[in-house]
């Protein structure tokens, strides 16, 4: 061996021991070697808040523990207010891969802010806005509520039924169209009445709203589009039946008859992995619905009897072989046909243009 070939080999082992001498250190102060991915996740309350909020986290944390992924929360950022654009200023400051608009509003309110971090993967729920490096996501809710509507359809004696709903977005509208064509696939002579909070979250509101329909229009049935359960709690007292929404409410009586439940285990999983294994934001929507377990009812009370479960069960059969909820011929409360006979409504419809409500739905205003 020549003195060049001494030399050579000896430069390689210098090399080896030092790139060696760096990582003991890294390891002896606790830095990790490999890349943990962060994700951000922006709430409008609290992720204690029994509801809409605390179901996100859960799922979110969930998620995150399983893809060994790092989470930060901003926890009460309310929609409007200028305070989502500065939690995500803040969140870029804290090094996130991956941002998660858990709200209605935020990506709308932050179209600028989200392409001006092009290295962030935003995911915004439920937005009409997409971009490169964002992609809007949901669970398809509208098929449970439809389940939810044929659980109503069946059980009311008056014919009469409430729906305490947030805002006439989009989202809430899809909902109240599906569960209505669910309750008017079993029993065609029932109207479902729908009463406005203008809020997600107002709890003195929601009680009033599902008092007055209770008293002026005689509904024995209830259901609701709003963060927690309020208005479940009212029916209860009032000893009429009731559906709940977001997660199954705690406390209640056998007249609570199911819920419309998301499973954000499920969807955030899936979401989170995508960017984990270097395929974030490829497609502009993502929906989910029952045959990923996204969406579902909860289980039944035994107020739910035989003949309505079997109803039940063989709407859901038709809704996992395939059956558009949003399909046939369709008529909407001012007569007009949406949707014609061997037509269906597109997704990109349902997502972005459900600005009309369907054939049996009445909005009252006391």
């Amino acid at each position: 061996m020549n003195n060049s070939q001494i030399l050579q080999r000896a430069l390689i082992i210098a090399a080896a021991v030092v790139v060696l001498a760096i990582v003991g250190v890294l390891a002896f102060v606790g830095l990790d070697t490999k890349t943990t991915f962060r994700v951000g996740l922006v709430l409008t309350g609290t992720t204690t808040d029994s509801g809409w909020n605390e179901t996100h986290y859960n799922g979110v944390v969930s998620a995150c523990e399983k893809l060994d992924t790092k989470l930060i929360v901003k926890e009460n950022i309310a929609e409007g207010t200028g305070d989502c654009e500065k939690a995500i200023h803040d969140l870029a400051k804290e090094g996130v891969h991956m941002i998660i608009l858990s709200s209605y509003s935020y990506p709308d309110e932050v179209k600028d802010v989200i392409e001006s971090y092009p290295n962030i993967a935003f995911y915004g729920i439920s937005s009409y806005y997409s971009s490169e490096n964002m992609t809007s996501y949901f669970g398809r809710m509208y098929q449970a509520r439809y389940l939810a509507g044929v659980i109503a359809g069946m059980k009311t004696k008056t014919d009469s039924i409430g729906y305490v709903a947030a805002m006439p977005n989009n989202e809430v509208n899809r909902g109240i169209n599906a569960f209505t064509l669910g309750v008017k696939s079993v029993n065609p002579d029932a109207k479902v009445y729908v009463s406005w909070t203008n809020s997600w979250d107002d709890e003195a509101t929601e009680i009033s709203c599902a008092e007055k329909l209770i008293k002026d229009k005689n509904v024995d049935v209830m259901s609701y589009h709003q963060n927690r359960h309020a208005v479940a709690a009212t029916a209860d007292k009032a000893g009429i039946y009731s559906i709940g929404y977001n997660k199954v409410a705690e406390g209640m009586s056998e007249n609570y008859l199911t819920a419309a439940v998301w499973n954000w285990e499920s969807l955030y999983y899936q979401i989170i992995r995508e960017y984990v294994q270097g395929k974030p934001n490829t497609v502009k929507h993502r929906w989910f619905g029952l045959d990923s377990s996204a969406v579902e009812l909860a289980p039944f009370s035994p107020s739910v009897d035989e003949e309505t479960v079997k109803a039940y069960e063989s709407a859901r059969n038709e809704v996992l072989s395939g059956d558009n909820i949003f399909a046939g011929e369709i008529y909407d409360n001012n007569g007009e046909k949406r949707c014609g006979d061997g037509e269906k409504i597109s997704d990109e419809t349902l997502l972005t243009a459900m600005d009309w409500y369907v054939d049996g739905v009445i909005i009252y205003e006391a």
